[in-house]
């Protein structure tokens, strides 16, 4: 272990491990990571995890990071828990892993990302790759001759470093005024040679440096600003040198040079979209105090597509939720579909017997104050349970409530999979995630399972038939005593053949405080298809056959749409653009008051068209069709055959 490397916490490291300067391994309270024998964790790499999710190591022991034998993680490679990585795997330089696991010999190329997925054994992951769903995990080919000779190298150059760095040791080990005269900082993830061999202190975080890469990969450049104290409270920013290079090393250097030029002084990072000329995902990365800023990754569209109600404001003041998600997305899904936003609270006593107290009433309606509300609620009862949740005026009921915060700090939304999905596709209680073909968990499903493991939930299921459901007595299906995803999802999947013509329910459980949490039906007894047949065909069991597909119809010549029609709303319009512009399909589905309440929607059929001003055209057309019922917009992927939206966009 080198003496610039930083160890922190539970690390239990075995024999022959090398730890090269850089390296920063830091295990947080109650958090416990394990290195094999002979593993090397090469120079500037960091590890660390969540506090909340684990994985079960080869000893059959819970670890938030298992680190197997033999393993090489290459130079800057970020490796953040939950993670498992197996014995004889590379991770190469640059590449994150995250809530994920590598099977033995897998190998991952350089600057890639791997997040949300099981790899399994012997696999290659290219450079560059995006892994973040099961399906391209499972599509990877095997590692090749010249890939594992690639890694053999690196592993002798490896023994060569082990050998140089120990001689390092020796040499520095006599007494040294120049050494006496400074400190022994952690290093920097991109730290230079500056020719005096001293390197620069840490300043960007794991998070910080995810926030740059998401955006250069979404087609973003980035741009910075500063303030000192007196400025920082006018709101008076002043632009940073710019930016032009968007490759990530050099954007992490020009990054570290402003974080270090203003020392002392507030600096914050934004992206630029060079398209619409405009900023977006303002985030503050630096204090004067020097204190730690909690940076959280935000989800962005591409660059091109940013629609106003998605962009940031410049001044950064736009309240957004602390968790992996985005706050704003739920709050102006539900404010789009006509509901009202409610808070609760309650203290870890209160959390228990499941006794919440209500905020103050959120009146607003639109997104701005809407957020501000909530942010207002959350900061007043900090380190107590907040939840937020839709109101149906209609219905008189609670739509998905989701927790926004713990006493220990935010949690996560529950949508780690990227899902475009609305909150309100999953009710709690008895809401049902979108159907599957019967004997499959459907794509929503999945992703309810992976938010749930992610924090470090268990899983549970239930049953019932008909007769039961109507009662609202469920029987419990074997105990699932698995926490890894894809055991999990077997143990569903054979939950759910087992009770085929059933209703099948899945929840959290907390096992901290012995609660359910967040039940979503999965499963319904008549929920249609063969095996293979997409779930996009149909909702909720309802039949395709008797659909109409409407054809996208030339728009008036004066540009008019259809008159005796409320016109769909900008937030719709926008929508339907970036659907149709991605290649989706758009189809409708539409309930009266008693099926909406039932859950059971009706096919509107296909809209057909790919010309955007076309399928609004038909997409008015079909809302006039089935004026006084809901209607709501499905985004469909031809190629996956799921979908990829559902919205509510017409209300009786």
């Amino acid at each position: 272990m080198h003496d610039f490397a930083e160890v922190v916490g539970d690390v239990r490291i075995a024999d022959d491990v090398l730890v090269a300067p850089g390296a920063a391994i830091r295990a947080d309270a109650n958090v416990v990571f394990s290195l094999g024998a002979g593993t090397a964790i090469q120079d500037g790499v960091l590890i660390q995890a969540l506090r909340e999710g684990r994985v079960l190591g080869d000893d059959d022991k819970s670890y938030a990071v298992w680190i197997g034998a033999n393993v090489c993680i290459a130079h800057k490679a970020i490796i953040q828990g939950p993670a498992y990585i197996g014995d004889q795997a590379f991770v190469g330089f640059r590449s994150t892993i995250f809530n994920a696991r590598l099977g033995a010999g897998c190998i991952v190329m350089m600057h890639a990302l791997v997040q949300d997925v099981e790899i399994p054994p012997g696999k290659v992951v290219p450079s560059g790759a995006v892994i973040t769903q099961q399906d391209q995990a499972d599509r990877l080919a095997d590692a090749q001759p010249p890939d594992l000779a690639f890694v053999a190298e690196l592993t002798t150059i490896n023994q060569a470093l082990r050998t140089g760095y120990g001689q390092a040791v020796m040499m520095s080990s006599q007494p040294s005024d120049a050494a006496d005269q400074h400190d022994r900082a952690p290093l920097t993830s991109i730290a230079q040679d500056n020719g005096t061999k001293i390197m620069q202190p840490q300043r960007l975080t794991t998070d910080i440096v995810q926030q740059v890469r998401q955006l250069l990969n979404q087609g973003y450049k980035i741009g910075t600003e500063h303030a000192d104290a007196r400025r920082y409270r006018s709101n008076v920013w002043q632009t940073c040198s710019p930016i032009q290079s968007t490759r990530e090393g050099d954007v992490l250097t020009a990054l570290e040079a402003c974080l270090e030029e203003h020392t002392g002084e507030y600096v914050r990072l934004f992206g630029i979209d060079p398209a619409v000329k405009q900023r977006i995902a303002s985030t503050t990365i630096q204090r004067p105090d020097g204190k730690p800023v909690a940076v959280q990754t935000r989800a962005v569209p591409n660059a091109g597509h940013t629609s106003p109600t998605s962009s940031y404001s410049s001044g950064g003041n736009t309240p957004t939720s602390a968790t992996g998600g985005d706050l704003s997305h739920h709050v102006r899904n539900w404010l789009s579909q006509g509901y009202r936003i409610g808070l609760e609270h309650a203290d870890v006593r209160r959390y228990r017997s499941n006794v919440w107290q209500t905020c103050s009433p959120v009146q607003a309606s639109s997104e701005h104050e809407a957020m501000a509300a909530v942010q207002a609620c959350v900061s007043e009862h900090r380190g107590e349970y907040v939840r937020m949740f839709g109101i149906d005026p209609v219905a008189k009921r609670r739509v998905s409530p989701v927790t926004i915060q713990r006493p220990d700090g935010p949690v996560s939304l529950g949508n780690p999979g990227g899902s475009t999905t609305t909150p309100a596709s999953s009710y709690a209680g008895n809401g049902a995630a979108t159907a599957a073909p019967s004997g499959q968990l459907s794509s929503e499903a999945v992703q309810q399972v992976r938010g749930l493991l992610s924090q470090g939930l268990k899983i549970g299921t239930e049953h019932a038939d008909a007769r039961r459901f109507r009662s609202n007595v469920w029987q419990t299906c074997s105990p699932i005593e698995a926490t890894r995803e894809s055991e999990v999802l077997a143990a569903l999947n054979a939950c759910v053949q087992e009770h085929a013509g059933e209703y099948v329910r899945v929840f959290g459980i907390d096992p901290t405080a012995k609660k359910r949490l967040s039940p979503t039906i999965i499963n319904r007894p008549g929920q249609a298809g063969n095996n293979g047949h997409s779930a996009s065909d149909g909702s909720n069991g309802a039949s395709t056959s008797g659909g109409s597909t409407y054809a996208a119809a030339s728009p008036p010549a004066n540009g008019s749409r259809h008159h005796g029609h409320q016109p769909l709303s900008e937030d719709v319009v926008q929508q339907v653009r970036q659907l149709v512009g991605q290649g989706y399909r758009i189809s409708l589905e539409h309930a009266d008051v008693r099926r909406y309440r039932s859950g059971a929607w009706q096919t509107g059929g296909m809209i057909e068209g790919q010309n955007p001003s076309a399928v609004l055209s038909a997409l008015e057309s079909g809302l006039a069709s089935h004026a006084g019922e809901y209607v709501r917009l499905i985004g469909i992927d031809p190629h996956a055959k799921r979908r990829v939206l559902e919205t509510t966009i017409q209300r009786p």
